[in-house]
């Protein structure tokens, strides 16, 4: 925290920067499962990439603003390009139909794992205007990068048009940082000549002034990370391709710093939703839910906004259900600390139907959930029907000491 205000004040920003991956990395690896999303490895390489773009003076200056180093920015699109390149290409070599027919988003809107209250009202969007809207974003995911490379009126343009799927994305799903971080790239393909009046004196991007020192090192990441960045590139248009020994042997060094990464945004779409209700009990008899605060669970209450906050539990939660991460020791975990009633855990949740005394015993129920329909919504006033479909956990309580 320390380091991000002063890199949002100018002090020492290589510093900051090196100081604030360093921090961020840390919480990656000691958070495991519930720090490996995609968007937390995105932050980590922006952060990276950050550096060689970073003023190389102590203290801001007011005036003339300093030029961002050709090699940082190009480092920057490159990071940029291979984010939407892969994410649009995988969804077409997933091998998931609901890409090619284009019926994706008859499932998305109400089986991702926060929708927002936006998404209930997208979900009821007619069958051309949802097929529609695949076939738009896989396109501009896939062409669109392509246009960073080209005179500036074409690359304000695939700019613009990408900056607006992020807002469309953040509108109907939470995914806490990652649309801003997405359009925080966005931004480097506009120049100085976009805003004159309000920048100043333009200033060229791919000026190249600044620190000797700094941009040899830049040399060097981008020499060293660019084969990388090809062969993921390239594993995404062939994703049973072996990357050559040596690369391999590289990419398995930097790995565990997470500088370069492969990404593949909802490579296949989820056509169900199954949710976990987590429930306890003194006698087995009368079972009282846990509400968690962000994830579906009462069928009356309207998708939340979680804004730039990702609820970790609440994700993983989701992911549980889909059945890929039943055996991870964290579930059981949570039981446990469900039936000590530990307060670290129980205050993430919204509703503790035991309040400070914990329960006997603790089940896990699997639900079918999907978003109700207009007439049920006016009807009922739910903005969820839901059918239960099995245990996912039998009773549990803790043995005795």
């Amino acid at each position: 925290m320390v380091a991000a205000i002063a890199l949002g004040c100018g002090v020492a920003p290589i510093l900051a920067l090196v100081v604030a991956f360093v921090a961020y990395l840390s919480l990656a690896i000691a958070g495991q499962t519930f720090l490996s999303f995609q968007w937390d490895i995105l932050l980590l390489e922006a952060g990276f990439l950050a550096v060689f773009i970073s003023p190389t003076r102590w203290f801001p200056r007011r005036g003339r603003a300093q030029p961002i180093s050709g090699v940082g920015l190009f480092m920057m699109k490159l990071l940029l390009f291979k984010l939407l390149l892969m994410s649009g290409v995988v969804k077409l070599t997933s091998g998931d139909g609901s890409w090619w027919l284009l019926t994706a988003l008859d499932y998305h809107y109400w089986t991702q794992p926060l929708p927002t209250v936006v998404a209930w009202f997208a979900d009821k969007n007619p069958e051309w205007l949802k097929h529609w809207s695949v076939a738009a974003t896989i396109g501009a995911e896939i062409f669109a990068p392509f246009f960073f490379w080209t005179p500036r009126r074409l690359r304000f343009a695939a700019a613009l048009l990408l900056i607006a799927l992020q807002c469309a994305i953040a509108l109907t799903g939470n995914y806490c940082f990652f649309n801003l971080l997405a359009v925080a790239l966005c931004l480097f393909l506009i120049d100085d000549s976009w805003w004159p009046k309000h920048a100043g004196t333009p200033v060229a991007a791919d000026a190249g002034r600044g620190s000797a020192f700094l941009r040899r090192i830049a040399a060097l990441a981008l020499l060293v990370t660019l084969p990388l960045n090809a062969c993921l590139v390239y594993t995404a248009f062939q994703p049973d391709a072996q990357i050559p020994n040596a690369l391999a042997y590289l990419y398995s060094r930097l790995e565990p710093f997470r500088i370069v990464n492969g990404y593949g945004l909802f490579r296949v779409m989820t056509k169900e939703r199954a949710e976990i209700v987590i429930e306890g009990s003194d006698d087995k008899i009368t079972w009282q839910p846990y509400e968690f605060r962000w994830k579906p669970g009462d069928i009356q209450r309207a998708p939340p906004w979680t804004g730039l906050h990702q609820p970790r539990l609440d994700w993983q939660i989701w992911f549980a259900a889909l059945g890929v991460r039943r055996q991870e020791i964290w579930f059981h975990g949570l039981t446990a600390a469900l039936l000590r009633n530990e307060p670290d855990v129980t205050q993430l949740l919204a509703v503790n139907p035991f309040g400070k005394r914990a329960p006997r015993y603790v089940r896990s129920l699997l639900y079918d959930y999907r978003f109700s329909t207009a007439p049920e919504r006016a009807q009922t006033g739910a903005w969820w029907k839901r059918e239960v479909r099995g245990e996912f956990m039998a009773p549990t309580a803790l043995l005795p000491e």
